[in-house]
C-alpha cells in the first residue's frame, strides 16, 4: 500500500516541484510550491467543483431540512432517515467536501517527506522522469528570507488560520438565527456545535499543525486556502 502511494503521490509531486523549482528564477522552492499547490488545485477543480455545488443545493433546501426537523424532532433516526432521503431526491452529495479533505492529507504527507526525509536540497535524481531536469541550485529561503524546510514559522502558522477561517467563513455562510428555547433541539445544539468548531476551533488546530510542520506545509495550505475562496467568489459567494 506504500509502495503504490509512493508511486501515485510522491513520485509525480516530487518530479513537479523539481520541475518547477528549475523553471523559476532563483530556483526559488516556495515559488515552486506556490505553482504547484495552484496545479494541484486545477487537478482537484472537478471535485472542489462538485463539493460547492452540493453546499449551494443544500442551502436551497434548508428551510425544507428544517421543516423534516421540527416534524421528526421527537424521532432523531427517522429525522435523519428523512433529511438523507431528500438530499438522495435532489441529488445532493453532503459528504462531498470530505473526500476532498482526504486527499490533501497524502499531500501535505509527501510534502513533509520531501523536506524532512531527504530529496531537497539534494535532488534524487533516481525517481526523476526523463522530462524532468535536476535544477544546478535549490534555494530552500522563500524569497529570501523564509527556511522551507524549517518549523515554527509564526507568520505562515497565522496565515494559515487567518485563510482557513476566511475560508469557512465563505463556504458556510453567515450564522444562523438564534432559535427559541423551545424550538431548539438536540439535533441543533449539535448542528450549532459543529458549526462553532468548524468556524473558530479548526483554522486554530490548522493553524497550530502548520507551526509544528515544516514551512512549506503551511505555505501549501495559505496557497490552497486562497485559491478556495478564489473559487468561492467566483461561484457567486460572499461574507
Amino acid at each position: 500500500m506504500l509502495d503504490f502511494l509512493y508511486t501515485i503521490i510522491y513520485v509525480p509531486l516530487y518530479n513537479g516541484l523539481i520541475f518547477l523549482v528549475d523553471k523559476v528564477p532563483g530556483h526559488d522552492v516556495g515559488i515552486a510550491v506556490i505553482l504547484l499547490t495552484i496545479v494541484v488545485r486545477i487537478v482537484l477543480f472537478p471535485l472542489s467543483k462538485r463539493a460547492v455545488e452540493s453546499q449551494l443545493a443544500m442551502k436551497k433546501v434548508a428551510p425544507e431540512v428544517e421543516q423534516l426537523k421540527k416534524k421528526h424532532k421527537d424521532n432523531p433516526v427517522e429525522q435523519n432517515k428523512a433529511i438523507m432521503a431528500l438530499y438522495k431526491e435532489r441529488g445532493i452529495r453532503p459528504f462531498s467536501g470530505f473526500g476532498l479533505l482526504l486527499l490533501q492529507l497524502p499531500i501535505l504527507i509527501a510534502l513533509y517527506y520531501m523536506f524532512t526525509h531527504g530529496g531537497l536540497p539534494e535532488i534524487k535524481s533516481e525517481i526523476l522522469y526523463s522530462f524532468v531536469s535536476a535544477p544546478e541550485s535549490v534555494d530552500m529561503q522563500f524569497l529570501g528570507f523564509i527556511d522551507m524546510s524549517a518549523a515554527h514559522n509564526i507568520v505562515l502558522a497565522i496565515l494559515v488560520a487567518i485563510s482557513q477561517f476566511l475560508y469557512t467563513r465563505i463556504s458556510m455562510g453567515s450564522t444562523a438565527k438564534q432559535e427559541s428555547a423551545v424550538e431548539a433541539s438536540l439535533s441543533n445544539d449539535l448542528a450549532k456545535s459543529f458549526d462553532f468548531q468548524a468556524r473558530y476551533v479548526m483554522p486554530v488546530i490548522i493553524g497550530t499543525v502548520g507551526y509544528f510542520f515544516p514551512a512549506v506545509a503551511s505555505l501549501y495550505l495559505v496557497t490552497a486556502n486562497i485559491f478556495m475562496i478564489g473559487q468561492e467568489f467566483l461561484s457567486g459567494r460572499r461574507f
